[in-house]
């Protein structure tokens, strides 16, 4: 290739997958950001790929912030692209060189994508399917249809377990919003991307693996999970730059009003507290949401150390 390109990878107890990602894109330059594993990855990279960089945290910092100290460490080492790897998965020989092929015909376009298959190749990871389904691309379901894909499939949002940047987008959108710890930077990010004029993109010719086995069972009300999912739900429709919180604040805020009153009247002391809580958290994310988009409004480079 005339241009560099590193492959940003972040691992936390990533033994499973490790050592088939890590293979995958052997021919790249590597850069290994682990969260604090506990069950051996680190050692593994050591012993096997001891080409790889290597950047170990103390503690888990999350996919988005870890991901910052990695392209932080690449574009301070000059490079032109940057490809983030999800560790469980797995790249198809050249899946790289497509997608930087296809961005220089398309400098518009600030993310690009692989087309995203489960872990046996038997389908599209679920997620990466959402939006490329007929109500959302109608061109990509009718050229696959026909058997006759196109270079490049633009959409709105594309999942971060594989994605092409440029160099020149880093500098302008800049990392991924400390506010999201896991889950809801991607989103952020695309967002952001959009709302600086640049397009999302997906290309047929190049393949990953995503070797995950997908589980959402509806969080029981008012349990742990159902109050993250809550924070990074409010978070990230309240932190995207592209639309304003008005009334978007006051939506939120009267659904909640609503069941505490109906607790009220039923009597339901648990449900009162419960909802409460619920605002409480939902105020919490107003008011970072609402200093997370002024800097991503009105700062470059936001969150990326460069020298």
């Amino acid at each position: 290739m005339d241009v560099s390109v590193s492959v940003i990878i972040v691992t936390y107890n990533g033994m499973k997958w490790i050592h088939k990602c890590l293979a995958s894109c052997k021919a790249y330059d590597i850069i290994v950001v682990d969260n604090n594993s506990t069950d051996g990855t680190v050692r593994f990279i050591q012993e096997n790929y001891p080409l790889v960089k290597l950047i170990q945290q103390t503690e888990n910092l999350g996919f988005g912030a870890a991901n910052n100290i990695g392209i932080s460490y690449a574009i301070n080492e000059g490079v032109d692209y940057v490809f983030l790897l999800n560790q469980d998965a797995y790249l198809q020989e050249d899946a790289i060189e497509n997608l930087i092929a296809i961005h220089k015909k398309h400098p518009e376009y600030g993310i690009l994508s692989p087309l995203q298959f489960n872990g046996n190749g038997s389908s599209f990871d679920r997620n990466f399917s959402y939006f490329l389904a007929y109500d959302k691309n109608k061109q990509f379901y009718f050229d696959a249809v026909i058997n006759n894909l196109g270079d490049i499939y633009e959409v709105p949002f594309v999942n971060a377990a594989s994605w092409l940047i440029s160099r020149s987008t880093i500098k302008l959108i800049g990392g991924f919003d400390p506010i999201f710890f896991h889950y809801g930077e991607d989103d952020n990010y695309c967002q952001r991307v959009i709302y600086n004029k640049l397009k999302i993109g997906v290309v047929p010719s190049s393949v990953v693996w995503h070797d995950r086995i997908f589980n959402y069972d509806k969080p029981q009300i008012f349990s742990k999970s159902y109050f993250i999912d809550k924070e990074r739900t409010y978070k990230m429709m309240l932190a995207n730059i592209n639309t304003e919180n008005g009334k978007l604040i006051s939506v939120y805020r009267n659904s909640i009003y609503k069941h505490i009153l109906i607790a009220v009247i039923k009597l339901k002391l648990n449900t009162i507290l419960g909802f409460i809580k619920e605002l409480k958290i939902l105020n919490k994310s107003y008011r970072e949401a609402n200093v997370s988009k002024e800097i991503n409004i009105n700062f470059k480079c936001n969150y990326i150390n460069l020298e």
